[in-house]
């Protein structure tokens, strides 16, 4: 049985890639964004009616998690399905709302402007997925199979750039291959199949590194 301890807990841990804090919830299409990013990456939970410097404020359960399967059914797209638990902490109360991965990817939501993007959670973030990413997370729903470890001449070329450079960004392999940028597309989403890269996001960038597995 999980109890208030267990909250405490969680908060202590901070926000990080699989955790984020929320004051309120007023906007359900802000929220989608979140439960996106979650779905996208290996899933994550939000906690609702904690600030960001982990103060408790507590919350109205009901409304909050109204909004936010609001947010998982009708401002994500595929929809998700969310798990609520709710908290007595400190005489307040906590709602903790569980994101599952998603078993389809990529999951949709709403930006300011209406337009449906793919977000990803990284650290204490949700980051706009990039267009190889995005590519990737589709190409992984229709392949069960993986890839076999076999490296055409400018995916072995990008291997040696990265074990010299660390990363590179996919205009950058693109220019070091002199190839087009749909085909370094198609070679980066082969090597995330076979787990030897992996994508990384710095300041806005979206970075292809040597995978640590």
């Amino acid at each position: 049985m999980k109890t208030k301890d267990y909250i405490l807990q969680l908060i202590d841990e901070g926000e990080h890639e699989h955790q984020d804090f929320k004051y309120q919830i007023s906007d359900a299409k802000k929220i989608a964004r979140s439960i996106s990013a979650f779905a996208n990456n290996s899933g994550g939970r939000l906690l609702v009616g904690v600030k960001d410097n982990g103060h408790i404020a507590g919350v109205k359960s009901d409304e909050e998690i109204y909004m936010i399967e609001q947010a998982a059914t009708m401002y994500c797209r595929p929809e998700q399905q969310m798990n609520f638990q709710l908290f007595k902490v400190e005489g307040k109360n906590v709602l903790l709302a569980e994101v599952a991965e998603a078993q389809v990817k990529p999951v949709q939501a709403p930006d300011e402007n209406g337009h449906w993007k793919v977000y990803y959670r990284v650290a204490d973030e949700n980051v706009l997925a990039s267009g190889v990413h995005v590519k990737a997370l589709k190409h992984k729903n229709c392949d069960e199979d993986g890839a076999l470890l076999n490296f055409s001449e400018k995916e072995r070329e990008l291997l040696e750039y990265l074990d010299l450079h660390g990363g590179i960004t996919l205009s950058g392999f693109s220019k070091l291959a002199h190839i087009s940028r749909f085909a370094a597309e198609d070679a980066i989403v082969k090597l995330l199949e076979m787990n030897v890269i992996t994508l990384s996001y710095h300041n806005g960038s979206c970075l292809i590194t040597k995978s640590n597995k």
